[in-house]
């Protein structure tokens, strides 16, 4: 009689069980970083395209106005640059390039019998020089609850939460208007608004407009010169910061940076953008003085930098560690220097 042999099956120990785990573990914790670091370069790829798309909304409405759309149109108080109205300022660049941007239909949305495009045609009679005629027409705001996606940079975490303010509710965005180193003021267009690290304080789209291209050709350069930075949202609903419609500091324009508190690009200090109701957070590059408004610094939630769009209608990634000097020139349209491309 023949015997038979049995078999036992083995299973695994304990000590293998962790082996493979710690293994498992390990292949994660290096996959992680290298998806991560393929979705910032996507999303930082979208950012550029969506800036791409703004700078040539801005040469178009150049084209077909005379010269780059206003920061904002505001019709009261005109030598005051840094303090704003919110309940009667009027629109701002992102709104008045909508048309330019394949949103024509909300450009042409209509509230209490006026369209948006007609209530900005009342502002902008109402704005200096133009004093006769026209009125501080509110109407256009009916867009400012509306979330547009090339507006709105993708590696944002907070885009979604919308800013409570001036009566109603914002949509969030993350791009704004270089109004310079100074407030967007005429004087500082025309040249004479003085200068801070050794630059003039001129910007680029600025109150109540009349910048051209050719202007900032013959001052300094349309390459050289940021039109369109990038700013975050407000971590709160009470801070405005990254509202794409609403035309102050912080908001949806730059201002007055570098100056003062308010260094290179995501600076980590306290009280940095002067945005009325924000909070600070310097610990994750939101520094904010609640006071008034005053500053708005280039931000983003990109590694290590910003993008921007120049004058010309070029991208730039522009690094954190940027020298405050080689920052202010870039941020003027006015001071006829060259520098070095950090």
């Amino acid at each position: 009689m023949k015997s038979s042999l049995s078999r036992t099956r083995r299973g695994f120990t304990l000590i293998e069980l962790l082996v493979v785990i710690a293994i498992i573990a390990i292949l994660i914790g290096l996959l992680l970083p290298a998806v991560q670091k393929v979705r910032e370069a996507a999303a930082r790829s979208k950012c550029t395209n969506n800036l791409k798309q703004i700078a040539l909304a801005c040469h178009s409405y150049h084209d077909q106005n005379n010269g780059l759309p206003p920061s904002l149109l505001r019709a009261d108080r005109p030598g005051a640059v840094q303090w704003f109205d919110e309940n009667n300022i009027g629109p701002n660049w992102a709104v008045l390039i909508l048309p330019y941007m394949e949103q024509a239909a909300l450009y042409n949305m209509a509230v209490a019998g006026t369209t948006v495009a007609q209530s900005i045609q009342l502002y902008q009679q109402a704005c200096p020089p133009k004093t006769t005629g026209g009125s501080q027409d509110q109407n256009w705001r009916v867009v400012r609850n509306n979330i547009i996606s090339n507006y709105q940079c993708p590696s944002e975490a907070n885009g979604t939460t919308f800013a409570n303010r001036a009566g109603g509710s914002w949509a969030r965005g993350n791009y704004a208007a270089n109004q310079g180193q100074g407030g967007g003021d005429v004087t500082e267009r025309n040249g004479v608004g003085g200068a801070i690290y050794g630059a003039n304080v001129g910007g680029v789209l600025v109150i109540n407009g009349g910048t051209t291209m050719t202007g900032i050709t013959n001052a300094d350069g349309l390459s050289t010169t940021i039109m369109i930075g990038h700013v975050r949202s407000g971590l709160e609903v009470g801070d405005v910061r990254g509202s794409w419609a609403l035309g102050v500091p912080g908001a949806s324009t730059l201002a007055n940076c570098p100056n003062g508190d308010c260094y290179g690009p995501n600076d980590t200090g306290c009280c940095s953008d002067d945005v009325r109701g924000c909070t600070d957070h310097p610990e994750v590059k939101m520094g904010c003085w609640s006071g008034d408004y005053g500053q708005g610094n280039n931000r983003s939630a990109h590694t290590g930098g910003v993008v921007l769009a120049m004058g010309d209608g070029s991208v730039f990634f522009l690094r954190d560690a940027v020298d405050n000097n080689t920052y202010a020139r870039m941020m003027s349209s006015r001071d006829g220097q060259v520098y070095t491309t950090p």
